[in-house]
């Protein structure tokens, strides 16, 4: 074994047993293990439970082809020896780094289908490491999940740009009044969906869900319908199903105010925003407390790596 390998090997290990023991302790079966920690090794990697997602950012590495898939295979081996996973069960995806000018959130990759169920929390989640550049649960918000479940009994809530809708999930196990899960994808909704009737959650009087651009959706909703709001929405989008294009750092005070005035007094709002150099506007936003949560929101397995913002507003 060559010394860079044996770099990666040492570092994979300590980062794993310190990981895994935090993981056991909180009965957490998900969650990121290793992310770009040595430059030679660009991956991430994140545990679902007995499988393995590895995604190798896309580099300048210098090696033929031929030589990069001779090394990826000795990578693979490698983790699966260290981490005790079999290869049959790691997944490998290439990532490019996003750019802020991203034209889709979401990318489709392959048609395999190959969905599985993992827990969080004693809720039930669809994922699919095979299909999409994300895996369907994004493991950085699994303590802000946490905090809207806290909070959401009895309480009317929305989650806008919501993807899988593992928040809107979390708030109708919690005894939610009545859950609005919003998105421009049809595809995640319906995933969203399926993630409802994973949990046995189908009263379609209380679960709405609305294929709709949310830039429009708040334009139409009448004052105070909601108590609870979850917003994180992409850094940039420009689908074609969209009136206008989305720019978070452009448009965040205009959603966060329709939001906001869509809330109930005394209501709150969590937004969050993976643009890394996203200032926020206090002065502009109508809220009457924002607090920046960012690090009370960071789990264990993203400390030091967190590449998001995350703040909660109460309306006056």
């Amino acid at each position: 074994m060559d010394a860079k390998m044996q770099m990666f090997e040492n570092r994979l290990l300590k980062v794993y047993k310190h990981k895994s023991k935090l993981a056991k302790r909180q009965d957490i079966g998900c969650y990121r293990i290793y992310d770009h920690d040595l430059p030679e090794f660009p991956f991430c990697i994140e545990r679902y439970e007995d499988k393995l997602y590895l995604a190798e950012y896309l580099r300048r590495h210098g090696m033929s082809d031929e030589e990069h898939e001779v090394w990826l295979d000795e990578c693979i081996a490698e983790i699966s020896r260290l981490l005790q996973i079999d290869t049959d069960h790691i997944f490998v995806r290439q990532r490019k780094r996003m750019s802020h000018r991203q034209q889709d959130q979401y990318q489709k990759l392959d048609v395999q289908q190959d969905n599985f169920t993992v827990q969080e929390n004693g809720l039930n989640f669809l994922v699919n490491l095979t299909d999409y550049l994300d895996t369907g649960l994004f493991l950085d918000h699994r303590t802000t999940r946490k905090m809207v479940m806290d909070q959401a009994k009895d309480k009317r809530v929305l989650n806008l740009f919501c993807y899988t809708g593992s928040f809107s999930v979390y708030a109708a196990a919690a005894g939610a009044a009545s859950v609005t899960s919003v998105d421009l994808s049809k595809t995640y909704l319906s995933w969203a969906e399926d993630n409802f009737k994973a949990n046995n959650l189908t009263d379609d009087k209380r679960y709405h869900f609305i294929h709709a651009d949310v830039k429009q959706y708040l334009k139409t909703l009448a004052p105070n319908q909601f108590d609870l709001v979850v917003m994180d929405p992409p850094t940039f989008s420009n689908s074609k199903r969209m009136k206008d294009f989305l720019d978070i750092q452009r448009d965040h005070v205009e959603l966060l105010n329709d939001v906001l005035a869509a809330t109930t007094s005394g209501g709150t709002v969590y937004f969050s925003t993976n643009f890394t150099r996203f200032v926020l506007d206090t002065e502009q936003i109508k809220a009457v407390n924002i607090r920046d949560i960012t690090k009370a929101t960071t789990p264990f397995d993203f400390e030091g790596k967190l590449k998001r913002w995350c703040y909660k507003m109460e309306k006056a």
